[in-house]
Parts: C-alpha cells; sequence; structure tokens
C-alpha cells in the first residue's frame, strides 16, 4: 500500500460540536490540497455522545471509540500506534510521511495544513512545524515559546513588569517573527497544532504516557532537539484555536494534571539544583495562591484544595 502524506489525529473528549468543527475545517482545507491524507479521529469515552456523531457525521475517516479516557497522550498513542509507529517490524516507507496532531478546539483556514507540510520538508532537519495561532475573536495567541526555565516559572506566580511577560523573560518570541511570512526555529510549539516528520518520530519514539496531558508537547520537542531536528512555527499557516473548551470543563482537576506534568518535566530536564529552584518557586507559589483563594468570597473550595496538593507536590 502506498503511504499518505500525512495522517491527521485528533482526540476528542466531551467536545462534539467543536470537533465536528475543526474537522470540516480541516477537510476542506485537505480538499484544497493534491496530499494524500487519512483522518483518525480518537474519542476519549465522551458522554456527550460524539463517537456515534462523529461516525455518523465523517463515515470515510476512521473514528476510535475508547472505553476510557485515555488522555490526549494515549490517545494520540493509540492512533500511532494504529498507523504502525512504536511496531516492531514495520517498514518505515509504510508509515505517513506526516503525522498531524490537532486540538478539537480548531479551526483550520484555507491553505494552513499544506503550508505546514511544505515547511516540514523544505530542510532536513526540521522535524516538527505549528502553525500560527489566533483567539476565537481574531486576537493574537502566542504560538511557540522557549524551554520553560526559571524565569518563567516565576513570572507563573510572582510579579514582573508587564513588557517582560511578553518577551524573552517569560519564553514568549516577539511579535515581529510571526508578522513575517517565513518559518522560524523556536524550542517548541504550543500542542494545538504539531505536525511531525516520520523520521522524527522513529528517531525520537512516540509520546510519553506518564503525561497524561499537558507539557507533552514541550517533552516531545526537548527530545526531538536533543536528537538533532528543529522545531518552526510558520507563521503563514493560520490556524483558530478557541483554547482550553475541553479541559475548562474540569478546573481544579486541569490544576492538577497541569502541575503533575509540569513538576515531571523539571524532574526530567533541569539538573539538581534547577529541580531545587524550581521547587520552591512552585511550592511557594501554589501556597500563595491557596490563601488568596481562601479570602476570595466565590472561590471554589476544590480549587483551593487544588493549590494546596500541588504545593505538597512540590
Amino acid at each position: 500500500m502506498t503511504p499518505v502524506d500525512i495522517a491527521v489525529i485528533v482526540v476528542s473528549w466531551n467536545t462534539r460540536v467543536l470537533t465536528e468543527q475543526a474537522v470540516r475545517s480541516l477537510k476542506d482545507d485537505l480538499a484544497s490540497t493534491s496530499l494524500a491524507s487519512r483522518i483518525i479521529v480518537v474519542d476519549n469515552a465522551s458522554s456527550d455522545g460524539s463517537g456515534p456523531a462523529l461516525k455518523a457525521a465523517f463515515p470515510e475517516f476512521d473514528v476510535i471509540m475508547s472505553d476510557e479516557n485515555l488522555g490526549f497522550v494515549r490517545a494520540n498513542n493509540l492512533a500511532l500506534r494504529n498507523l504502525g509507529f512504536d511496531q516492531s517490524g514495520v517498514d518505515p516507507a509504510s508509515l505517513p510521511r506526516a503525522v498531524y496532531l490537532l486540538n478539537p478546539d480548531t479551526i483550520t483556514l484555507q491553505g494552513a495544513t499544506e503550508m505546514l507540510f511544505r515547511a516540514l520538508f523544505a530542510d532536513s532537519d526540521v522535524g516538527l512545524t505549528g502553525a500560527a495561532l489566533v483567539y476565537g475573536d481574531d486576537s493574537f495567541q502566542h504560538s511557540a515559546f522557549a524551554f520553560p526555565g526559571l524565569r518563567q516559572l516565576w513570572s507563573e506566580f510572582f510579579f514582573v513588569p508587564a513588557r517582560w511577560r511578553e518577551g524573552w523573560f517569560n519564553g514568549r518570541y516577539s511579535r515581529q517573527s510571526y508578522a513575517s511570512s517565513k518559518p522560524f526555529d523556536v524550542d517548541f510549539v504550543l500542542g494545538a497544532t504539531m505536525m511531525l516528520r516520520r523520521e522524527a518520530i522513529l528517531d525520537t519514539g512516540v509520546l510519553d504516557e506518564r503525561f497524561f496531558m499537558y507539557c507533552e508537547e514541550i517533552d516531545w520537542a526537548w527530545r526531538l532537539h536533543r536528537a538533532g531536528w528543529r522545531v518552526q512555527c510558520v507563521p503563514a499557516a493560520h490556524v483558530v484555536h478557541l483554547a482550553g473548551q475541553a479541559t475548562g470543563q474540569i478546573r481544579a482537576e486541569s490544576v492538577r494534571r497541569l502541575w503533575r506534568s509540569r513538576l515531571l518535566l523539571v524532574e526530567k530536564y533541569y539538573p539538581g539544583w534547577k529541580r531545587l529552584a524550581a521547587r520552591w518557586i512552585i511550592r511557594t507559589g501554589m501556597q500563595r495562591l491557596a490563601r488568596r483563594a481562601r479570602r476570595i468570597p466565590d472561590a471554589s473550595p476544590e480549587l483551593a484544595a487544588a493549590y494546596r496538593e500541588v504545593a505538597e507536590w512540590a
């Protein structure tokens, strides 16, 4: 069988309407290209009827219905293994040339998918590309970042000037970079749009399943860089990112999952002295957030409890 140019994976959890919108916009965009494609939707045991509805709406695509919420990482890996990645004895030439991980809370604008694909194969050492994102009101959204360090952690919890939050101190690339039509090298791109070259996946392996969700894109990009691959943001590829539509349903649990992943990154990539400093910043910052939440009359007790738990983990 001739391998497809691009396999797209969309993971859904209780986002039926959004996922349908995301897949339709992607389908329309792919129809304007000559790319041979395959689309896989993984439904994470949604309770809103997503699985059957998506099967009915898109009979030509693969819809995998999990009987449990696998999380973002395991669900994507399920689809990657379905494609043949991470399987022994598979001929690499039979795999898709590129795999595109796309969030269900996105709207693909015309030409974005092909621009990401062309940028991915423009240079032999580019392993991952990501789109330039905007919010639903068309306002600017940072789409790529420097790897998180102590400065970024400090900015999460303590005062820094506003201009620092938007700049290098907080790991942001300048808006001038996005204004250019040329792809630019970054540490990592936001996980809403990640297109990876087949060889880069084979070189680094699939997503690390210790991450349920959050920070998995940082971890994969870190592994790619260490293996000698470049990561690029492609400002000419435009995708609307409606941001947090699934995770906003469970805010306190999302805090726990985010910081469990952030702490895993700290343990995995920071040297000893930096781990100690990072844990102090997180512990102190979370204790402050917990105290502040107790003073706000309408604050969620569950959210305050989540802050306290993260402080204890740190």
